[in-house]
């Protein structure tokens, strides 16, 4: 069976630009709910809640799932719109969103429904997006051409 030709560039780079625009909204939705969900707790903490629910347990949670989210709504959106051979666009998405977080969670850990920097999420689409031709080789690639 012939290998599909690969998408153009621009196409990738569009459908790219789409789906890396929702990683980020889908993964700054599931951090700012963590976090609302930390805040809530130490709110009870503080009105003298029983020990049933730990603040660093929500916190720890919600940069645990917001980690996670990144790189599977890149690889389903980009698998969704035809495209194949996405590690790559995954893995720069997922290292550019961590290093986002990390740079500006005490930006949005003091204040309930804070969004994070705006040019950091824009870096962060940028960067996924133009990751996005990169491609990871088929493991047969070079056997097949021999033969």
């Amino acid at each position: 069976m012939a290998p599909s030709s690969p998408t153009p560039l621009g196409p990738r780079l569009l459908k790219a630009l789409i789906v890396s625009t929702l990683g980020v909204a889908a993964s700054h939705l599931v951090l700012s709910d963590g976090l609302y969900l930390s805040f809530m707790g130490q709110a009870a903490a503080t009105l003298g809640a029983g020990p049933g629910y730990s603040t660093d347990q929500a916190f720890t949670a919600a940069i645990v799932n917001t980690s996670l989210v990144m790189p599977i709504v890149l690889w389903i959106g980009m698998l969704v719109t035809g495209e194949r051979r996405v590690g790559p666009m995954a893995l720069v998405g997922t290292v550019s969103w961590i290093t986002a977080v990390g740079n500006g969670i005490d930006v949005i850990d003091d204040a309930p429904d804070t969004l994070l920097p705006l040019p950091s999420l824009i870096l962060v689409v940028a960067v996924t997006t133009l990751s996005s031709p990169v491609r990871r080789k088929r493991r047969g690639d070079g056997l097949a051409r021999l033969t």
